[in-house]
């Protein structure tokens, strides 16, 4: 099928849709980034799921066997410290060595990595929460940037824009390829976020229930049951805002941070990343702090990730035709007559 939209995105990625399967904490492995990437977008797996960076590179060549050899990303959390770096610059030694070609970087700021990214020819782009931090990393030479909305699962920041409005601040003060996020569920937030003045949206929630996903299918089917009021924002306390499935464990964990005020010690046994990988086998999903973004509203069935797409693509053609429908005829009654 022909290219619906044409951008800087889809140029920077030579993809068929103006849309980014990001990273999704242990569940962004080959099976799902491939699927993507097969449907006309661009994927980035989650390099933090993989325990080792053999693991890693493991993963990446099995995701080239699934694409057949189209390119596709990483997704690396960036921390402070030491040990850190040396686990970054190791996982970017993999990805070096494997010839991938796109990197999508998130957390604290990809500067002491980017003269090495781009002198192995990988393009970065950075995922930020603000448009504040967007211009910071626009000057340190990323190559684009996915500004977040405050609809979107996982970290949204702390000033909690919502993306209607921070697409248009971020269009007219970025330079750079703009990729948007947050609430993105349907072909009509594609042409939405164009039309506002993006280059394409990234996608995260609305591809949970993606038969790819290796998730429980008990969590799948409770996320098609969910809708938009299934989410609460916690962790406030420690100014590392997540927005997460509002199950039990959600409930318990702003509880707590309304009595103790933010105490990590008392948090971080019941927020602890591994309880939500054991919630994805288990299909337990109350137990877990589980990162889940309002457009699980559109989540309404358990497919393959080329059926939501295809369902994506039919949205924007029908987005696109009631724009065209809402245009003004010409008065004909006004037009001048012409004479035989």
């Amino acid at each position: 099928m022909a290219a619906l939209f044409n951008t800087r995105i889809t140029d920077l990625y030579g993809i068929r849709l103006p849309v980014i399967a990001s990273g999704l904490m242990w569940l962004a492995n080959a099976d799902y980034i491939g699927a993507a990437v097969n449907a006309g977008l661009m994927g980035f797996m989650t390099a933090a799921s993989c325990p080792s960076p053999d693991a890693l590179r493991d993963e990446i060549r099995r995701c080239r066997q699934i694409t057949g050899g189209k390119p596709f990303g990483v997704n690396i959390g960036i921390r402070k410290g030491e040990k850190e770096d040396q686990r970054i610059t190791r996982i970017i030694d993999v990805i070096v060595e494997e010839g991938v070609r796109f990197v999508e970087t998130y957390g604290y700021s990809p500067e002491a990595y980017i003269p090495r990214l781009h002198d192995a020819g990988i393009k970065v782009l950075h995922k930020v929460p603000s448009v504040r931090f967007a211009l910071k990393a626009q000057s340190i030479g990323v190559d684009a940037i996915t500004v977040v909305g405050a609809e979107a699962g996982g970290h949204p920041g702390t000033d909690l824009v919502g993306t209607f409005v921070q697409s248009v601040v971020a269009a007219r003060k970025l330079h750079v390829p703009l990729v948007v996020a947050g609430g993105v569920g349907t072909g009509a937030h594609i042409v939405s976020a164009l039309a506002l003045g993006a280059d394409a949206v990234a996608i995260g929630t609305r591809f949970l229930v993606a038969e790819e996903i290796w998730a429980h299918h008990k969590y799948k089917e409770r996320l098609v049951a969910a809708d938009e009021t299934h989410t609460a924002l916690i962790l406030q306390t420690l100014r590392k805002t997540q927005r997460a499935f509002a199950n039990e464990k959600a409930k318990l964990v702003a509880e707590l941070e309304s009595a103790n005020g933010g105490d990590i010690d008392v948090l971080l046994p019941h927020i602890a990343g591994a309880l939500g990988r054991k919630a994805y086998q288990s299909g337990d999903y109350e137990q877990a702090i589980l990162s889940l973004g309002q457009s699980v509203a559109f989540a309404d069935r358990i497919e393959p990730i080329a059926a939501i797409v295809a369902r994506l693509e039919a949205e924007a053609r029908a987005a696109l035709s009631r724009l065209e429908g809402l245009q003004p005829r010409p008065d004909i009654s006004a037009m001048p007559t012409m004479l035989a």
